[in-house]
Parts: C-alpha cells; structure tokens; sequence
C-alpha cells in the first residue's frame, strides 16, 4: 500500500487510534485542509490521503463528530481537487454524497455545539458544487431525491429552533438544489413531486419554510423546469396518465394555482392545456378546472385575462354550464372580477345578468350575494353601476323568500350607505339610487308575512336608521317620505297603520297580565288575543309555543312586563324603547340562529316598537316643514324640489298625527302648528286642521289646553266662511272633535271618518254665530256660496239635533229649491268643458256648488240618522238627476261633462246614505235598479268612480256601517263593461270585498258563542249577492228577451263575473246552499208592479238557469263538496214575492241546444235535446230544498247592532266556518292573520220577509 502524506503538522490517521485520540488528529488535518487552496504545488500528495478518508471505518465510526470531521475533510478535499476529484469508482461517489446527507441532517439543530461544523460542511458543498459530481453516477436521481427530501425535512426544524432566523442555510441549500436542476439533462417525476408538493396544502400550511424554500428554489430555475412541468402537465391533463405513486398529482389543479402564484411564466404554457378540461364531459373536471381558473383569473393584479383571452371566453361560457354547481362556481368568483378587474366588469355583468333568470334558485341566490358582497367591499362599484343595481332590484320579486331577503337587504345597505353615512360619492350617483327607497317599501305589497317583517326592520334600520340623531333622522324621514312615488307611500302608511293595530293588539294582551285569578273567560280571552299575535308572526304554528312561554315568563318575571309596558307606552321617546328593548332581548338569552324562543320575541318587539319619532323628533320635524315653506336652505338638505317640500311635508306630519297622535301634545309642537296656519298656501290649513282632527280624536285640545283652541276656534271661523271648500270641511270638523271632552286614548284614533255623534255633543258657541252667517248671507249671489254649501253640510253631519231647524230650513229653501233645481241661463258667462268628461275644477262654479249641494244633503240624511219622510223625499230627487242623465230640468242647456259629474254625484249622495242605518233603508226596489245603471253609464270615468265608491262603502265599517250586500249585487253589471283595465279592477273590489266578509266572520268564529251564532251574521256573507244580482240582471234594460242567445250569452257573462270570485275558494263554497238558493229563487216571482204579464219572472228565471249552468260547469255535480248549507233563508220581500200558484218551477228557461244543466259541460258531441232529460236534473237538485231544507232570511235590512265591528281587527285572513258546517275542517283561534290593510264590515240589505 502506497504511503499516505500528511498536510504539515499534521499526524496519522489509524484504525487503533482511540476517539478522542482521533478526534483531536481529525480536528488537526480539517484545519489543514481548510487553509489549503487550489493552488498548492503538491496536491496529488494527498490523493492517498482522500482515499484513506473515505474507508468505511471512518465513514461509519461510531462517533457523530468523527463522521462530521471526515464529511468536513472529504468536502474541502473535493474543493482543493476540483474540478477533478481524486474518486473515479461509481459506488465510492455514491458512498461519499450519501455520507453527506446523512451528515446535513446535523443542521436540524443550530443550537447544537457542532453545528458550525454541520453549517460549514453545507457552505462547502455549496460553494464547490460538489454535488453536481452526481451526474456522472447512473441513479444519480436517487441521491438527489434523498438530497431534497432532507432538505426540506430540516429546513423547518432548524428555523424552529433557530434563534436569528438567518437565511444563510436556505440560500445554500438553494445553492446546492439548483444546479442539480438547471445543469441535469432530465428531472424526474419522483424528484418534482418531493419539490411540488410542498407548495400545495396541506404541507404549504403545515410547513411553512419548506414551502419558501420550494419557491425560491422554483423561482431561480423555472427557465430550467419549464419543459419539465410542461412535460409532466401535459401526461396528467391532455394524455391522462397519472401515477397514483407521485402525490402531486391527486392535487393538480391545486399545483396549478400555485405555480402560477410562484411563477406566472412557467405556467404560459401550461394553462391553455385546460380548454380541454372546461369542454370535459365529466361535471367533475370541469368543476376543478373552473374553481382554478376562475380563481386565477379573479385575483387582484392577475394579467391572465390579458394573456390568455380565449381561455377567458372559455371561461365566461361556464356561466352558462349545464350543471347548477358549475354555475353557482362561476356566480360566486364574480365579485373578484368585479373587484379586482375593471376591464372585465361589463363582461361580468352580462353573465350575471343571464343568470339573475336561473332555474336553480342556488345560482339566482349566489348572483345577488356576490353584488351585494361586491357593495360591501367596494361600494362605489355597485353604486356606479346601475346594471347590477337592477340585477338586484329584479331578484326583490323572486319566488323564493331568502332570495327576496338578500336582495332587500342588498338595496337597503346601499341605500343606507349612499344617503345616510358620510361618502364621496357624486350627487348624480346620489340622486340614481333614490329608487331604491320606493322597490324596498313595495315590497310590503308582497303576500307573504315574512317580507313584511323584512320591510318593516329595514324602513327602521337602513331608510331612516333610527341609531340617528334626532335632527338627522327627521330630515332622513323628511326626504323619505318627500321622495317616495304614490304606491311606496301608501305601502309606508300601511306599515305605521298595520303596526299600530299590532300595538293596540299587544298592549291588550299584556295589560291580561296584571290579572293573578284568571276565569274560564278571560282564559279565553287571552288564548284568542295570543291567537292573534302568533298570526302577526311567521309560522303561526311555532310561534304560538314560544308566545305562550313568553307569557308565563312574564308573569313569573314583572321586570319582563314592565319592559313591555314601557315599549308599549304611547309617549314613549325613541331612546327609552330602543334601550328597554335591549334589555329585556338581554334577559331571554343567546341571540343565536337556533334560540327560536329568543327570536321570536325579537320580531314581535321589532312590530310594537316605536323608534322612528318621538317627541322631540316631532317638534324638529314641524320647525323643518316651516323652514321649507318659507323656501329656507333647508330645502336643499332634505332634497325635495322647493315648491312641493311644504306641502309634502305637511301631508307627512297629518299622517304622523293620525299614527303617532300622542307624541303631538307638547306646548311647543301645538303653538307652532296652530303658527303654521298663518302660511297663505292653499294646501297648507286643510292639512294643519286635518292633523289636529286626529290630535282632537286622540285627545281633545279642550283638555289639554283651552287658550289653544280659543285661538284655533277664530281662524276656523273665518275658514268656514270665508276660506276654501278643503279648509272649511276640516275647519268645522277639527272644532268639533276637539271640544268634545274625554279621557286619554278614549276615542280611536284609527278611525278614516268620524261618525255622527251617538250621544250629545258639546256645541262650540263658534257653531251659533257660523249659522246664523250662514242663514243671512247664504244665496246664490255668494261670492262664497260654495264654501258655505260645504260647511253647512259638515255641521249638519256632526250637530244634526244642535241646528235641526234652521239647517232642515236652509237645505230646503237655499239648497234645494234656490241651487238644485234651479236651472241654468240660457247664455253663461263661464268657459264650459268640451267633451263628456273633464276633471272637477274645469267645472263651472255653479255646478261645482250643485255637487256640494248633493254632498251636504247626503250629510244631513246620515246625521239625522232616522228621517225617513226625508229620505224618501231625498232619493226621488237623487233618482231624478240619475233617470234624466244629470239634466233634472231637461232644459238641455247643460254640456256633457256637467251632466256626467251631476248624475254621479247623486249616485255617490245614494251610496253614502245609503250607508246608515234609518235613512239609509228608504229605498224601494226601482230606485234600487235605477241606481244600478250607473255601473253601465256611457261615459267610462263615471263607471269608474261609481264603482269605486261602491266598493268603498261596502269594505268600510262592517257589520254596520257599510252599503248593505243588495250593492254587491251591482257587480253584476261588470259583465257588460268593455274597457279591459276597468274590468279587471272592478275584478280585484269583488275578491277584496267578497273575502273580507268571509274573513269578517272567520274573527266572529274565534268569539263568544253568542255572536258566533247569531243567525244574522250569515247575511255578512258575500255568497247571497246572487239574490240580488239575479234582480238586477232582469231588471238590465238590455236584457229584453230571455230566448235571445246573444243576450243570454250576455247575461251568463255577467252571472261568471260574480260566481267566479265567490266558487274561487272550495273550502268556503258549498254547492247545495247554491242549487237551494236557485231553485228558491225561481219559486217566486218579480216583485215590479207590471209584472203580471211575466216578462221580468221569465228572464229572472232564465238568469236563474243561467247560473245553474255556470255552476254546475265548474263544480260539476257537487258531489265533491263536503261542506253543507246550515242557514234557514227567505228571499227578500222587495225584490221576490211567492207564485201565485206555489209548487217547484223545474221549467227550464234557456235554450236546451246551448246549455245543459247536467254535472258536466257539455262537449261537441253530447246535446240535450229533451226538456224532460233537463227537468230530470233539475228535479234533482230542487229535491232538498223541497222536502229537507227551509229556506229564510231573517227579516231586518241590516245585522244586529251588537255585532262587533271590524274597523281596528288585526286580521284578516279568517276563512268561512260560521255559515258552512264542514265535515272535516273546524275552526279554530289559531285562523287568525294578519292585521287588515282596510276596516270592512258588511250586512245584508233585505226587504221584509215572507213565508
């Protein structure tokens, strides 16, 4: 063996050598060889000494700092030698960098006392490239594997228990990876997957500085990997090909992300690769591939869009994916594109746009949620765009509640934003999101409960936040309510109106709560109150179990009663409610989704609460209206053009008084409404005495302070008499209603009208010295004769017994002798209207004073309640101006127009008496049918508005204090109107006033027995105004004969217009009531003094037939029909007297070729031709009403008096079990709903009865 030559100072090296003997020799020779350079003379001395140093006793001695040492010498010989190392054999290399690495695992622990050893052997390694040696081995790839995988095994440990933190050992790591990778002429799969899937999760999470490690080392050779990844991409994504033993490839698209995030040049070429897998039959592929795509392409500062534009398209078109998952992918990236990607906006807006339509309400439900996410990260995206605004606003009429939600609260929290928080934004950007305002209220039109509710918490929370101050706030509300458009406006009134019935309803639930010894019928009382408030609340059926539980919370509990008092409170300031709200949702636990009892109670306080105006609130509110009617600067800060702020807000503050009526009576707010009637604007009285009408209702003035209304008595004086007809009409009332002493809350100030005075009333001495005015200066040579009709008409309503004689003298000398029948000249000085209708001030004075004339006779009538001499004596003459088409002298010197509005006018005088009890019964049967005719009258305005006081004085004040059921039998008419529109509004006032009733009578089923049963509350019910249609209809002057198809054909029009509404709900119809009805019918005869020669009995009778038909074409044979007709009816003696012969009519009046009365309609094929086949039939059905069922109506106009009326009901959606008995359904307290948009009350008007 050749000798082995030392480095100076340096001794030999043995295998007999102790450790520490060795130690110290090793140390001795790696200082020598670390001073040596490449520069040293006799450097192939040493070529033995290498060798000797790489024996498998030192590489594999037992002691760590004798391999280190040796790993130490062996690397600094590879630097002294190189480029050519002194080892040439293959598996001595291969020995030697594996004895390397497992020595680099040294630098796992820098705190190790040999790890400046472990760091200057991988200096070394680094600095040399000694590893590059590698290449020439043939597995040459294993080694690195394990180089790397070490490497990145330590990589973490070592900063784990690193100090400093120093990037020194990652630099030379990176140093000694790189070349392996950018000099090797391949890189194999095995080897990239140890470097890729560290930077996908969950390694990229779990090690964090493995990860940077990856990255830097991808960085630095990317130019290098390109092909290698293009390679390796292209077997996994085009070819298929996947090694389920290389761990990167079951996260792919994953890597993909990643690379492009580490180097977006290495994956150019890459990412077109994925076209095919957006084309991939497979939903799962594509999904993958969409997630990635739509991720990278989203993310801020990406320029993928730019680059890769047919990848994009691609990518777009996924929007429109057969699979609802792909799409709601697509949906929900958009927000990143609309955030990050200016120039890809409108693209993106025009997929949403397709997809805002989607059948799968998942994706129209992520479309809204990534707007209005857009909105909250960047607002003024959506605010700018009024593209995806109208998105937004389309999806507030989706069929799905939770996507009607998002998208409200979406518009509220831009609305709020815009208007109510401080922004940059552009007035024209302002003032084109102010629709916003009116979507979110029409959606209380919505039928469902649950989106009232949403309205009502957004008008508090977002409209007008009521966190305000409160001067912001009122001016928020004053440019709310100053902005709205007609429908949003009746909508926010609908809401303060159905949520103070919702508080009058709660407060007398909780006011049961003071009551410790409960009684059967006060536990009875509450189970129906408590009935009515889980109605008020989603569910019903739910929420009745957590009401219930807040019940005896509160009375185990008074502070939770006392909170509920206080919320409740009428003055309660806006601060306290919200503030006791908190504390006592405080005490009902968590607020969390799952606590349903803690949610329930939050959305029955959310209804009751009042924080939108209090005091104070009120008195900035009327210091603001004043500010604008003078043109103040303040106009512009509510933002309502200055000529209609005034009285915008004037119209605001009256329907604030009619709702918040408490909050009013402060010295301060009523002085400056009473300095608020000095403003010369003619808008201005009617609506400041209109607001202290229903202050007076609510409280009279008299009681709060005297020297007020002796002040406000004065100027309504000269209201009276000298002022406008408005100011004067709400000048007598608001004197009257405020000097009319009471406690507080005693009258309801929910009421639309005030009714004539059933007791006494208190007379202002004003009233004596306006009368007497009046009975000296009222004459038709008046400059203010107009005025005074008015007044006089207003006074006679409310003090009917104060004045009874001079106003009865005074509406028969200056009213009716010297204005209503007085006929006009034959030349007037005035500009007449052309055509046959004009609005109402294009009228002449004198005809306008002649409609008030007709107004204030009706008014007299209704207050002196029991004049029946006069009321007959009044519907002669009302008839008249009806019969002679509005020209009572026939003096033909009146135009059309005049004519068209005179003989409405006495029609709606008709209807408006015709209302109360007494005088409202004096009508005979052909003034009924005379009046009738109106509904047909040529000219369309007058049917339309006839109609549409019809269907007011039949939907108010029931049971008394509406048009008795006779009038639903006008609806008949309809049949034969031609104008579509009008149709198919009068089609809406049948189902609204047929439903009411029946909705009526649900609320009297939840009652006491005795109301319940009354025999008179089943003529509440809308199904026998098919006893007066059937009159009306043969008493139609176009129905002439009953064998004439084209009329008969006219006449079934008319009957399906009616049935049709009344046979829309199974439930409530019952089909024998119906055939029994009929046949009762057409066992009498017409009651017309002419009738001997049967012409009307005859077409009555065929009307009769007619309506069989119609039912029977619908129902079929009524077998179905489970509910049975329980009532004893008579037909009313005005319209139907007995046969002269009496016995069943089975006579069939109609054509036997064009109607059948069998169960079924007849088809093409089936005729019957036989009348003895029909009689058959209608013997059939006229068996029960003979021999089984007695048929009656109880003999009075009107319902009893003690029936309660409906006017503050909150419900209304009761169904009909009072009249119809079922067999499976029974009623019960929980059929009560929500509170009604409208009080309605309705009995039935009948003549006397016979036998």
């Amino acid at each position: 063996m050749a000798e082995v030559k030392y480095p100076a100072g340096c001794r030999p090296l043995t295998e007999d050598l102790g450790t520490d003997e060795l130690i110290r020799r090793l140390k001795t020779l790696a200082h020598a060889l670390q001073a040596m350079g490449q520069d040293e003379k006799h450097l192939h001395d040493y070529i033995q000494l290498a060798l000797v140093l790489v024996d498998d006793y030192f590489l594999q001695h037992q002691s760590r700092d004798v391999q280190l040492l040796v790993a130490c010498c062996i690397a600094d010989i590879l630097r002294v030698f190189a480029p050519e190392a002194p080892y040439k054999d293959q598996d001595q290399i291969k020995t030697i960098f594996m004895f390397f690495i497992k020595q680099l695992h040294g630098l796992k622990d820098p705190k190790d006392a040999s790890f400046k050893r472990y760091f200057y052997l991988l200096e070394n390694l680094a600095f040399v490239k000694s590893f590059n040696m590698c290449f020439e081995i043939e597995d040459c790839q294993k080694i690195f594997c394990q180089l790397f995988a070490m490497m990145f095994k330590i990589i973490n440990k070592y900063y784990i228990c690193s100090e400093n933190h120093s990037t020194k050992v990652k630099n030379f790591m990176i140093d000694i990876m790189s070349p392996l990778i950018t000099e090797a002429d391949n890189v194999t799969t095995p080897l990239l997957d140890l470097i890729l899937i560290n930077i996908v999760e969950p390694l990229k999470s779990n090690n964090v500085h493995s990860y940077q490690l990856a990255e830097q080392l991808i960085q630095k050779t990317s130019y290098a990997l390109e092909p290698i990844i293009k390679i390796f991409f292209n077997q996994v994504l085009i070819l298929g090909k996947i090694d389920k033993n290389i761990a990167i490839t079951a996260k792919i698209y994953d890597l993909i992300y990643e690379l492009n995030q580490i180097s977006p040049n290495l994956m150019c070429s890459v990412l077109p690769q994925l076209e095919c897998k957006l084309k991939s039959t497979n939903e799962i592929e594509r999904m993958k591939a969409v997630s990635l795509l739509a991720r990278m392409f989203s993310e801020k500062d990406s320029q993928l869009s730019k680059k890769h534009t047919s990848l994009l398209r691609m990518l777009l078109g996924r929007f429109c994916d057969i699979a609802s998952a792909i799409r709601v992918k697509c949906v929900q990236s958009s927000m990143h594109f609309l955030l990050n990607h200016p120039h890809l906006r409108n693209d993106i807006i025009e997929c949403l746009r397709a997809r805002q339509h989607d059948s799968d309400e998942t994706v129209r439900y992520e479309v809204v949620m990534a707007i209005v996410a857009t909105a909250k990260r960047e607002f003024n995206i959506v605010c700018e765009s009024q593209d995806l605004l109208h998105i937004v606003r389309e999806r507030t009429l989706d069929k799905k509640f939770k996507i009607r939600k998002e998208a409200m609260n979406g518009l509220a929290f831009i609305y709020k934003g815009v208007k109510c928080e401080p922004n940059d934004l552009s007035s024209e950007v302002k003032k084109s999101v102010g629709w916003i305002k009116n979507k979110i209220l029409h959606g209380y039109y919505m039928p469902g409960i649950e989106d009232r509710l949403l309205v009502e918490r957004l008008l508090i929370t977002c409209l007008v936040p009521y966190k305000l101050p409160p001067d912001e706030r009122m001016k928020m509300l004053y440019h709310l309510l100053g902005t709205l458009d007609d429908n949003a406006m009746k909508a926010f009134m609908e809401i303060q109106k159905n949520q103070m019935k919702t508080r009058k309803t709660v407060s007398d639930w909780i006011k049961m709560h003071h009551t410790k010894e409960l009684t059967q019928k006060m536990l009875n009382q509450h189970n129906v109150k408590q009935a009515l408030i889980c109605k008020l609340l989603p569910d019903p059926l739910k929420a009745s179990e957590y009401i219930a539980k807040f019940s005896i919370n509160m009375r185990k509990d008074g502070t939770l009663l006392r909170y509920m008092e206080i919320i409740l409170k009428r003055d309660v300031s806006c601060k306290e409610c919200a503030d006791t709200m908190s504390l006592l949702l405080k005490k009902l636990g968590n607020p969390m989704t799952a606590n349903l009892y803690y949610n329930t109670v939050k959305m029955l306080i959310e209804r009751v609460a009042s924080v939108m105006v209090d005091k104070e609130s009120i008195g900035i509110l009327i210091s603001l209206i004043d500010q604008c009617m003078q043109r103040g600067k303040i106009v512009e800060e509510v933002g309502i053009p200055s000529d209609e702020a005034g009285e915008r807000g004037l119209k605001f503050l009256c329907m604030l008084s009619y709702i918040f009526s408490a909050h009013f009576f402060t010295d301060e707010t009523l002085q400056h409404m009473i300095a608020l009637l000095s403003h010369e604007e003619d808008y201005a009285a009617p609506l400041i005495l209109k607001a202290l009408v229903h202050l007076g209702r609510y409280h009279p003035l008299c009681d709060i302070n005297p020297a007020i209304v002796a002040a406000l008595a004065s100027i309504c004086k000269d209201f009276a008499l000298t002022g406008t007809v408005k100011q004067a009409k709400h000048a007598v009332r608001c004197i009257f209603v405020n000097v009319q002493t009471q406690t507080i809350g005693g009258t309801d100030a929910g009421a639309d009208t005030i009714s004539p005075p059933t007791k006494t009333p208190i007379i202002h001495p004003i009233f004596n010295e306006i009368i007497e005015t009046l009975r000296v200066t009222l004459s038709p040579r008046d400059p203010y004769q107009h005025t005074k009709i008015c007044t006089l008409g207003h006074i006679a309503y409310h003090m009917p017994q104060a004045f009874l004689t001079p106003v009865k003298n005074m509406i028969a000398r200056r009213v009716v002798k010297e204005l209503l029948i007085q006929g006009v000249s034959e030349t007037r000085d005035c500009i007449l209207p052309a055509g046959d209708w004009c609005d109402k001030e294009g009228l002449p004075a004198d005809i306008l004073c002649k409609l008030d004339a007709l107004k204030t006779m009706a008014r007299w009538l209704i207050g002196l309640r029991s004049d029946e001499h006069a009321a007959q004596k009044t519907f002669r003459m009302l008839v008249a101006f009806i019969n002679q088409r509005g020209d009572l002298l026939e003096q033909n010197r009146l135009c059309p127009a005049e004519k068209s509005w005179l003989r409405l006018s006495a029609a709606c005088a008709m209807l408006k008496i015709c209302e109360q009890k007494g005088v409202g019964d004096q009508y005979n049967a052909e003034q009924y049918f005379n009046l009738s005719q109106v509904m047909c009258d040529p000219v369309p305005e007058v049917r339309d508005m006839f109609a549409r006081k019809l269907h007011k004085g039949l939907g108010k004040g029931l049971p008394n204090k509406c048009l008795p059921l006779d009038f639903m039998g006008y609806y008949a008419l309809v049949g034969h109107e031609t104008d579509k529109r009008l149709t198919e509004v009068i089609r809406n006032y049948v189902e609204i006033d047929v439903n009411k009733r029946r909705e009526y009578l649900k609320t009297l089923a939840t009652m006491s027995t005795e109301t319940k049963n009354d025999a008179q509350t089943a003529y509440i019910l809308p199904d026998f105004m098919l006893a007066f249609a059937i009159p009306v209809l043969a008493h139609d002057p176009t129905f002439t004969d009953y064998e004439d198809r084209n009329q008969l054909k006219q006449v079934e029009k008319c009957l399906r217009f009616i049935l049709e509404p009344l046979m829309a709900k199974r439930e409530a119809f019952s089909y024998s009531f119906y055939t029994n009805l009929i046949q009762m019918m057409k066992n009498h005869q017409d009651t017309t003094p002419n009738a001997e020669d049967h012409a009307y009995n005859f077409k009555m009778w065929a009307a009769c037939d007619l309506a069989l038909y119609i039912i029977n074409s619908k129902i079929g044979d009524g077998s179905s029909s489970a509910n049975s007709f329980s009532v004893q009816i008579q037909l009313p003696e005005m319209y139907y007297k007995p046969l002269d012969k009496p016995g069943n009519d089975l006579k069939v009046y109609i054509p036997l070729d064009t109607y059948t009365l069998a169960s079924s309609p007849i088809s093409g094929t089936t005729k019957i031709n036989t009348s003895a086949a029909v009689s058959t039939v209608v013997k059939k059905f006229a068996t029960p009403a003979a021999s089984s069922t007695t048929m009656r109506l109880v003999g009075e106009k009107r319902a009893a008096d003690h029936l309660p009326s409906n006017e503050n009901s909150p419900t209304n959606s009761q169904d009909n079990t009072v009249t119809y008995e079922e067999s499976k359904v029974e009623s019960n307290a929980s059929s009560i709903a929500e509170p009604a948009a409208k009080r309605t009350r309705g009995p039935l008007r009948v003549g006397k009865t016979v036998s």
